[in-house]
């Protein structure tokens, strides 16, 4: 059987969302990104985080890639 999966901002919606229904006022990422705040959260609740959802790392990707882009074929400009 495969391992279900889920987004995790859907659950982090789902906490947030009976969190405030009981009167309290959840704050995520208040000091920054909210992904490493929502990523402890989805641990706490025995949900292991994929790295598929987290937008820092795409970014770092992309960075990397544009990285290798850059050094592999220039800067793109003709002598």
């Amino acid at each position: 059987m495969a391992a279900e999966t889920y987004n995790p901002w859907t659950i982090v919606n789902l906490v947030f969302t009976h969190l405030a229904e009981q009167g309290l006022h959840p704050a995520l990422g208040g000091d920054g990104h909210p992904g490493e705040p929502a990523a402890a959260l989805l641990r706490a609740l025995g949900i292991t985080p994929t790295v598929e959802g987290d937008a820092r790392v795409q970014a770092g990707i992309h960075d990397e890639l544009a990285e290798l882009r850059a050094r592999m074929l220039g800067s793109g400009e003709t002598p």
